[in-house]
């Protein structure tokens, strides 16, 4: 099947960056959309930021012109690029694949595992 594996989250002062990863591996025909959502306890899960595969982004208000997502296409890689943090920004994040896998021929999407990432002093 279908894997995807973030890294990067961690501990940082308001006022700091941090950079998440997502590796997606396994049975891929291609990938569509990647994102990065965010959950906190007792809360849903919130969409951060998208891209498609041309490249297109889109985000959520509180985090423009703040977190950058980008990706690369070959590597099956998705990356959220976060500065300005703020303790609003403290969560649980995921990244989502929207994936074409060719044995079964299907296609759903796929979620990592989250990384945490705290913002506090």
């Amino acid at each position: 099947q279908v894997q995807l594996v973030e890294s990067g989250g961690g501990l940082v002062q308001p006022g700091g960056s941090l950079r998440l990863s997502c590796a997606a591996s396994g049975n891929i025909f291609n990938i569509y959309d990647m994102g990065w959502y965010r959950q906190t306890p007792g809360a849903q899960r919130d969409l951060v930021a998208t891209t498609t595969s041309g490249g297109s982004t889109t985000y959520v208000d509180s985090v423009q012109g703040r977190f950058t997502i980008s990706r690369d296409n070959a590597k099956n890689t998705a990356s959220l690029q976060m500065s300005s943090l703020k303790a609003e920004d403290t969560a649980v994040y995921y990244c989502n694949a929207d994936v074409q896998t060719i044995i079964p021929m299907r296609r759903r999407g796929y979620w990592g595992q989250g990384t945490q990432v705290t913002v506090s002093s």
